[in-house]
């Protein structure tokens, strides 16, 4: 091989991946290609944990502050629509002298009543008329007209039947949340994959396991987010129910406040409803979490809802 030869391998070799790998790893001074380092999914979940929460009350906080600067700066004088300060000095008194906590676990008890009721119908009703074609034939029509009633129509009904105490209150906040969840639970078993029903009758599973197995997997993520819905309208209803003859309860409250010219308690009163429902609706997403494990959603993904 001549010299001009050697020179020209050379220069080859030296161009080539494996010339350039063999140097890396000879001299440890040589660049190494940047790693980017992807944090686990742990670490992405415990910093969502704290984040979700703090951009959730990003937006109430910047709205409670604007409000309070634009009355301490006499844009407002405060009185109709009270400024943070004023309520949260209303929930210290009501605090200081037992009423809150009265007024808040009289209503928690009338809404874990009725929805707990509400739940165990709806589920029942709305399991019976998504399985079986007659039963829907013969208790659907009839459901969805009761379900375009009103809810304050049900209330002079109730009362005559039940009277004006705790009976007639429970039993309107349960028809509240017994609709939502009915009708979530029969959408939900009517909208399983018939490919996956047909694969049960295959395998001479049992009706009882056919429900177990497949269809109770196959509703539930509909079924949280039917309770979810119901337990809002329960909260919603429990106002209608206590806004007659009650005296006791958060809406007591707004009708106290109403008849005396309170605008800060009415206020506090509605956020009272809107914390402890919001606690209660988390409460359910926490306590079904585990049941939804199972799921490759989007929204796990993208950090939840």
């Amino acid at each position: 091989m001549s010299a001009n030869d050697a020179a020209d391998a050379t220069v080859a070799l030296r161009g080539s991946p494996m010339f350039s790998a063999a140097m890396s790893v000879s001299d440890p001074t040589a660049a190494q290609p940047h790693i980017e380092t992807v944090p686990s999914p742990a670490a992405a979940r415990q910093r969502a944990r704290w984040l979700n929460p703090a951009l959730g009350l990003l937006l109430p906080v910047a709205l409670a502050g604007g409000w309070e600067l634009a009355v301490w700066l006499g844009f407002s004088n405060g009185r109709l629509v009270p400024p943070p300060s004023r309520i949260i000095a209303t929930f210290v008194d009501l605090a200081s002298t037992g009423e809150l906590w009265r007024h808040t676990v009289a209503t928690m008890l009338r809404v874990a009543a009725g929805f707990a009721m509400g739940v165990v119908s709806g589920t029942l009703m709305g399991a019976l008329t998504g399985y079986s074609f007659y039963a829907r034939r013969l208790l659907d029509p009839m459901l969805q007209a009761l379900r375009a009633i009103p809810s304050i129509a049900w209330v002079p009904l109730f009362i005559l039947w039940l009277g004006i105490f705790e009976a007639s209150k429970v039993t309107l906040i349960a028809v509240g949340v017994f609709f939502p969840v009915y009708l979530g639970v029969m959408a939900a078993i009517l909208a399983v994959d018939r490919k996956i029903v047909e694969v049960g009758r295959v395998f001479r599973l049992s009706g009882f396991d056919m429900v177990r197995r497949i269809l109770l997997p196959a509703v539930l993520p509909e079924f949280v987010v039917s309770v979810r819905s119901g337990l809002g309208l329960g909260w919603m209803f429990v106002v209608a129910a206590e806004f007659l003859g009650a005296s006791e309860g958060l809406g007591y409250l707004l009708i106290d406040g109403q008849q005396l010219g309170k605008p800060a308690q009415i206020v506090a009163a509605i956020v009272a409803f809107a914390i402890i429902g919001k606690i209660s609706d988390w409460l359910i997403v926490l306590a079904t979490a585990p049941l939804l494990r199972w799921q490759d959603a989007f929204g796990d993904r993208q950090g939840g809802a």
